[in-house]
């Protein structure tokens, strides 16, 4: 009999684990989502809904031998994992590839295709009518909306604040951060830095209403429609008792170098679920499944472990078709060209192939 092997979470690490498997081990993906769901380029979509229908992909054509189920686990125990249909998943290797939650623009919630849509279609209109735009947070997500923004909707007031006083928290290099400022002010969106709001606008987060709002500096910002672009949570309540008492504090499983679960050597974390020291990217995700794979592999066969290594800093981020800045130690500097030509696909035929669909699903 073959091995049992139980992934949980059908993300950018689930996947790629789930695949490298499906050939020595019987695998059985677990993953609420009716599709895969390509988040990288969502907020692109959002701007553009020509783009909508192009991330989603089936998750049929991405096993051969292993089965997808699509259900809530509700237990994960490093021999088992209870499902909310009633179900029990018994595994001899157990992947946690659950990744993060939050609200959009860092996620979206909805579990079916249709529902995933709709809510883009309904955040497009919504920002088309919006007379101006607030967004908390100058790290990726919070640059990288204000710019599919501001290209979309050209002159629309867009305004980004942050308590950091430099865009990205100062990480990365600081010519990456000077022309990254450097498009936002030509693009007309106001980055306002060492500062925060005294209190959240009343009004829904994503929701169309004027509102004005104080910063600590004492500026007033008025604007109808506000979104908060940081703080995403690592989901932790389908934990059983054993591996939520390994729980760090951020809610992340620390892993050994070989990515096993401190304490638990059939358990895995990849992705955002785990505390390797490095940005969490789809990029360290793809990577971290690969290492975990091979280890369980090695662990079938017994063979020597892989240690992972985890990624130097590293971005390539787009301030809409057009624009944008990265750095990446292999590569240096990208500038706006550079970056632009690079995430101009957001690596679509990647997962597509990576998923075994043939063609996206058309267009709107």
């Amino acid at each position: 009999m073959a091995p049992k092997v139980v992934v949980v979470g059908g993300g950018y690490a689930g996947i790629v684990v789930s695949r490298a498997l499906d050939d020595i081990a019987e695998v059985t993906l677990v993953e609420p989502k009716e599709m895969f769901v390509h988040h990288v380029a969502h907020l692109r979509a959002v701007a553009d809904p020509t783009w909508i229908n192009k991330i989603f992909f089936p998750f049929d054509g991405l096993l051969a031998r292993g089965r997808i189920v699509r259900d809530f686990a509700t237990e994960v125990r490093p021999d088992a994992v209870e499902l909310a249909s009633g179900a029990r998943l018994d595994a001899d290797f157990v992947v946690l590839a659950t990744g993060s939650t939050g609200p959009f623009p860092a996620r979206l919630a909805a579990t079916s295709r249709d529902a995933a849509a709709e809510q883009m279609h309904q955040l497009h209109a919504s920002l088309a009518r919006s007379a101006g735009v607030l967004l908390l947070g100058a790290g990726a997500i919070g640059l990288e909306f204000a710019g599919e923004i501001a290209a979309a909707w050209p002159g629309k007031p867009v305004t980004v604040i942050d308590p950091a006083p430099d865009l990205l928290g100062g990480r990365f290099t600081g010519e990456m951060r000077a022309e990254l400022t450097r498009q936002l002010d030509e693009m007309g969106v106001r980055t306002l830095l060492g500062t925060k709001l005294d209190a959240l606008p009343d009004t829904p987060a994503g929701s169309v209403h004027p509102f004005t709002a104080t910063t600590s500096a004492g500026e007033t910002i008025a604007a109808d429609l506000w979104f908060s672009c940081y703080g995403s949570t690592v989901p932790g309540d389908h934990l059983g008792a054993s591996l939520a008492a390994a729980r760090q504090p951020d809610g992340r499983l620390p892993v050994t170098e070989h990515l096993q679960v401190t304490g638990h050597d059939r358990v895995f974390a990849v992705g955002d679920v785990n505390d390797t020291p490095e940005l969490k990217t789809g990029r360290a995700a793809g990577r971290q499944a690969e290492v975990a794979a091979a280890n369980i592999r090695a662990l079938i066969g017994d063979g020597p472990l892989t240690a992972y290594e985890p990624f130097a800093d590293g971005m390539i981020l787009t301030l809409g078709p057009s624009g944008g800045a990265g750095y990446a130690p292999e590569f240096g500097f990208f500038n706006a060209e550079a970056a632009a030509q690079f995430k101009a696909t957001f690596l679509l035929d990647h997962y597509r192939a990576l998923l075994g669909a043939d063609q996206g699903l058309g267009a709107d």
